[in-house]
């Protein structure tokens, strides 16, 4: 059961206070008004100074008022310190009226602590190939009537859209051979996605990101012509690694060399149009000797061989003009850690190392100051606390997870342990958001 928002507000404000932040109790609000600067592109990009919106009501926020209520004092400095943090709101269903309002409310809010909201739109057809996430609108019209109500309640705010996680990566056509044999459905799809750019972008304090998988996934000169298609000049850019657990320099450099082949393969040489397939990518470089030697080709899983990769693009690309590259955003919320693989032989199947693994910690903490040329931000785009789903380890008929010993909770619940897990081991440590107040 939650806690009475006021009698939240109050315990919240007690346990910020006793981890040393000034606080009046009231809701969280910044205290000095958001940056938002011209890109060469779009003119929609985040600047260095840009902060983003904190969820007063958010499931960690309620989780410190329960630990402390249940004298878990450690488990509540926690759950606080996470609480202070801005995370991306999700929007993954309801009628046009009901999304609508949902944004416009949101929108609101981060108005009122001028701070620009992350919201995540979610709804596609088809979506997660009917899986763990499964669900979505019911036809592409519905879908686009959906979106547009979505888009409807943006206004003239300023915010930020990740639009519809591994709706490029995961196509209808990856979900199986007998899912969209034709490719009518992907070709819908890709259709859909280009419908939600259009009204987005008529909102001219919204940028909007694609969806670009992350660094283990699809390679990158697929990625690039799968973004290409659904239209990523016409956005700010595209977003890598959400609900995963990719090291953060490695998904910088794939997202990088993805914005390099975009280039190349769009606005590089003329004996390049259209040729993403001959991007070099986190698989294979044509620059590396490639005889068998170790070291002399692109591993995926060992980055210290990805210089081939490098290589190739300073051959090929040379330096592409800085104004006409796609920028992109990396969600860190859960890749502190990086990513997890059981010790070889535990299984015998899937492993399902994205669902749900053990001793992962948050990442670098939300900033539109990275760093990083091409990446506007480093965001909490998965809630960090939710379950990704009921995880097996590949087990047949199997329903519970044996790294836990219990069945998971359904993708999306909110799974106390798990988000203690994830504040626990942090990298950097958790501490209070300093630009909180």
């Amino acid at each position: 059961m939650r806690i009475p928002l006021t009698r939240h507000r109050l315990a919240m404000a007690a346990l910020v206070a006793c981890l040393g932040a000034a606080t009046t109790g009231a809701a969280v609000v910044a205290t000095t008004g958001t940056a938002w600067a011209s890109a060469p592109s779009t003119g929609r990009a985040l600047t260095p100074g840009t902060r983003f919106y904190v969820n007063p009501d958010s499931e960690a926020a309620h989780q410190a008022v329960t630990d402390l209520l249940h004298r878990d004092f450690p488990g509540a400095a926690a759950m606080a310190k996470l609480a202070t943090w801005p995370e991306a709101t999700w929007f993954t269903q309801g009628t046009p009226a009901q999304v609508k309002d949902q944004v416009r409310t949101l929108v609101r809010h981060a108005a009122a602590q001028r701070a620009v909201p992350v919201l995540v739109a979610y709804d596609i057809p088809l979506r997660d190939c009917s899986q763990y996430s499964a669900g979505g609108a019911q036809s592409d019209a519905d879908y686009q009537a959906w979106i547009a109500a979505f888009a409807s309640g943006l206004g003239d705010g300023k915010a930020v859209v990740i639009l519809e996680p591994d709706a490029l990566a995961n196509l209808p056509s990856d979900c199986g051979p007998t899912t969209d044999p034709t490719g009518a459905i992907s070709a819908a799809r890709i259709a859909d996605i280009r419908y939600a750019i259009g009204v987005l972008e008529a909102h001219p304090g919204t940028s909007v990101y694609l969806d670009a998988g992350h660094s283990q996934w699809h390679a990158v000169g697929d990625m690039a012509a799968r973004l290409i298609q659904a239209g990523v000049a016409q956005t700010q850019g595209f977003f890598l690694n959400v609900s995963n657990f990719e090291p953060t320099g490695q998904v910088d450099e794939y997202g990088t060399w993805v914005s390099e082949c975009v280039w190349f393969a769009t606005l590089g040489p003329d004996w390049a149009a259209g040729h993403t397939d001959w991007c070099a990518s986190q698989y294979y470089s044509a620059a590396a000797p490639n005889d068998g030697a170790p070291g002399n080709s692109v591993s995926p899983s060992d980055p210290s061989t990805w210089h081939w990769t490098d290589a190739w693009y300073a051959q090929n690309a040379g330096t592409p003009p800085v104004a006409q590259l796609t920028h992109f955003v990396v969600d860190t919320s859960r890749n502190g850690q990086g990513h997890w693989a059981p010790a070889p032989g535990t299984y015998s199947g899937d492993p399902q190392v994205w669902c749900n693994p053990p001793g992962r910690g948050m990442g670098v903490r939300p900033t539109a100051s990275t760093g990083v040329p091409l990446v506007d931000a480093y965001l909490y785009v998965k809630t960090i606390g939710e379950s990704d789903g009921q995880c097996n380890r590949g087990i047949a008929g199997g329903t519970v997870d044996p790294e836990y010993g219990i069945v998971d909770p359904a993708a999306g619940a909110w799974w106390p342990a798990q988000a203690h897990t994830l504040a626990q081991n942090a990298n950097p440590p958790l501490t209070v958001n300093p630009n909180l107040f």
